[in-house]
């Protein structure tokens, strides 16, 4: 209802023409949209995540629009140092993309290329040299797909409590008990593997059909290098997706996957986004140390030359935003509108959330 009453009234100030005002103003040529995404749908990924996925002809008409609105989109390095040097051109927006996902090979990149944009990807280098599903991602996945069940979990991590798939609310709880269970655990690399296996035999989802697609992957090291010969830059997210809350585990994160994003693309990653939208105080002056020079958020707005540079906004594209929404965002007049709070919701965020828990308590 909220939703609808929303894209009604900006349907109406962009008939209004208040959306091409604003896009033209001053206010907005000193101001940078960084847009974020996170997939592009495989298969039915953006049914089952549509906060995170969006279907490739989705995906096709933001950049329509992108084009057609007459918008300069800049490669984010250089976008950031013409915002603070008041040298923006009109319009200005920077496309990222977290993770590293296959689908960025895939689909995303071709139609980026298509349109001569430029692109960062924010790279997590553990599961681009460990191929496979991402663990946390696979098995919210799995039990999405296994939504018409109620199944006995027992044999997988030992409780007689059943799961009622049927229901957002039990799918959540499910997850966390397996979240749970592979940090008591703590399982290898190759146990995690045999882990998922093991659920979607449970679940009855074709698991190899999965790999073989390679849905919920990331991108190899050669196809990362690959990319970044032809200009995709490739940027700081931790290599294994989280953010310790100790200093020496954090840097550490940070320079495993400089290291590793060096070898591969050849060049020194300086720009950092945090994983799951997780951002504590702490972490600032350790990312300065790291000389990171700028961290994006998940929070939504448009960043401006007096915007701290380890806390840069962005707007996150997905299947649940219409094409009004971020027309109005491309225009800067949704920096003027009230705006929720936001709570990541990636697929990772409660283990990564268990994480950073330990951290603090040392585990």
């Amino acid at each position: 209802m909220l939703k609808n009453l929303k894209v009604t009234a900006l349907q109406v100030l962009k008939h209004l023409h208040i959306l091409s005002a604003v896009r033209d103003s001053a206010w907005r040529q000193h101001r940078l949209l960084i847009l974020c995404y996170h997939g592009i749908a495989i298969d039915d990924e953006n049914e089952w995540a549509p906060a995170l996925y969006m279907t490739r002809t989705d995906f096709e008409e933001r950049l329509r629009l992108i084009h057609q609105g007459g918008y300069t989109v800049l490669p984010l390095g250089e976008a950031l140092e013409r915002l603070n040097t008041a040298t923006l051109p009109p319009r200005s927006v920077a496309l990222t993309f977290d993770d590293g996902n296959y689908d960025f090979f895939l689909h995303a990149h071709p139609l980026l290329k298509k349109y001569g944009f430029p692109s960062t990807v924010y790279l997590s280098t553990y599961y681009c040299e460990n191929q496979g599903p991402v663990f946390d991602a696979a098995c919210t996945y799995l039990l999405w797909k296994g939504r018409t069940q109620v199944i006995n979990p027992g044999p997988l991590i030992g409780t007689e409590s059943p799961w009622d798939l049927r229901t957002r609310a039990g799918r959540q709880a499910a997850a966390l008990q397996l979240f749970d269970f592979m940090l008591r655990e703590n399982l290898a690399r190759e146990a995690k593997d045999q882990f998922i296996e093991q659920l979607a035999t449970m679940l009855g989802v074709d698991f190899g059909a999965m790999v073989a697609r390679r849905m919920l992957h990331l991108m190899t090291p050669t196809e990362v290098k690959e990319l970044a010969v032809q200009g995709v830059d490739f940027q700081l997210h931790t290599h294994r997706h989280r953010t310790p809350l100790d200093r020496t585990l954090f840097l550490r994160e940070i320079e495993d996957n400089r290291v590793r994003i060096q070898s591969m693309t050849g060049k020194d990653a300086i720009h950092f986004c945090y994983p799951s939208g997780l951002v504590r105080a702490e972490y600032l002056p350790w990312l300065r140390e790291a000389k990171v020079v700028s961290g994006t958020t998940c929070t939504s707005g448009l960043a401006s030359a007096s915007t701290n540079a380890l806390l840069l906004p962005r707007v996150i594209d997905g299947g649940h935003i219409s094409p009004i929404e971020i027309e109005a965002w491309l225009s800067g007049a949704s920096a003027y509108l009230p705006q929720r709070r936001h709570t990541p919701s990636s697929p990772r965020v409660r283990a990564d959330a268990r994480q950073v828990e330990l951290s603090r308590q040392g585990g």
